[in-house]
């Protein structure tokens, strides 16, 4: 994956697969009393906050124009407040690592839209990766969509997390016009993050909930994560790399952060593995790998020459 000697290329890597991967479970932290409208809210108040005053002080903040906040605005839509009302969501009917899991489907999702919005034909890893992570979301919800009891439940958890994981993948598709719109990176996702507040206090005023939060000790030390290290650091982290390996190779961050998020569940959440999910998960992790590995095309090829010189 990485072909050049630099460090900072795996750094960058190992930095947001250990920082998303515990994101998952802070945000299981926030659940509770304050509506997840309001806690996306300021998650990303107190992260837009912190990247102005960063670029303020470092004298960095450039000017964007007009039409480029076109830009801006869609990233801030599927990046910084759609995507995580349903990854929120989606927790309050599954564990934080399965939603995890699920979220790897991300760079399926990458693939489709290309080939959608740009005309870039799937590969066959793509083809058999994304088979493999469909059959490894089935399984790692069959349990529950077996119980008539838990089914609509497990049914709208599994949907808000693909859907999350679909605003995600059309979030890598729009980060490097948006880049290049506001100038630098840092620009771009302080901008786009702006947006993403201004999005998600509309939605919690329309709703008329409340923008008071519940200040105990679990709540505060997830909200300070997820602003500093979940959102600043890790999007920065992310999109950098985006820009230096780009959104295939990067978007396989989604494969390894849920081992870390899944862990994180069971030692935490007690969240006890089925058969089911026994082979669910693996199915998709394997299915992401696979979309990143060598081309199957000509693995077969050559195993077909081997396979005739030996005869």
């Amino acid at each position: 994956m990485f072909r050049s000697k630099d460090l900072a290329n795996p750094l960058l890597f190992a930095s947001v697969v250990v920082a998303w991967g515990l994101t998952w479970y802070a945000i299981k932290l926030q659940l509770g009393p304050t509506p997840p409208e309001t806690s996306i809210f300021w998650r990303f108040a107190l992260a837009s906050a912190a990247m102005w005053a960063a670029l303020a002080a470092t004298g960095r903040i450039r000017r964007a124009p007009w039409r480029g906040h076109l830009w801006l605005l869609g990233l801030g839509i599927v990046l910084f407040s759609g995507n995580f009302l349903c990854f929120y969501n989606a927790e309050r009917f599954a564990p934080s690592g399965v939603v995890a899991v699920v979220f790897a489907v991300a760079p399926a999702f990458n693939v489709v839209n290309l080939w959608l919005l740009r005309g870039v034909r799937p590969t066959l890893n793509a083809i058999v990766g994304a088979i493999l992570g469909a059959l490894g979301v089935a399984a790692l919800f069959a349990d529950q969509l077996a119980a008539a009891s838990t089914a609509s439940g497990a049914l709208i958890g599994v949907g808000l997390a693909i859907a999350g994981a679909f605003c995600f993948s059309l979030g890598n598709l729009l980060s490097q016009p948006a880049t290049r719109a506001a100038g630098d990176l840092p620009n771009a996702v302080a901008r786009a993050m702006t947006w993403g507040v201004a999005i998600l206090a509309a939605d919690v005023a329309a709703r008329g909930l409340t923008f008071r939060t519940t200040l105990t000790p679990a709540y505060v030390g997830g909200l300070v994560y997820l602003a500093a290290i979940g959102s600043v650091f890790g999007f920065l982290a992310y999109l950098a790399l985006v820009a230096r390996i780009g959104p295939a190779r990067a978007a396989y961050t989604t494969v390894l952060s849920p081992v870390i998020a899944l862990a994180m569940s069971s030692l935490l959440e007690g969240y006890a593995w089925s058969r089911w999910a026994l082979i669910g998960a693996p199915l998709i992790l394997i299915g992401q790998a696979v979309m990143f590995g060598p081309p199957l095309g000509r693995l077969a090829a050559r195993l077909q020459r081997g396979g005739a010189s030996a005869l």
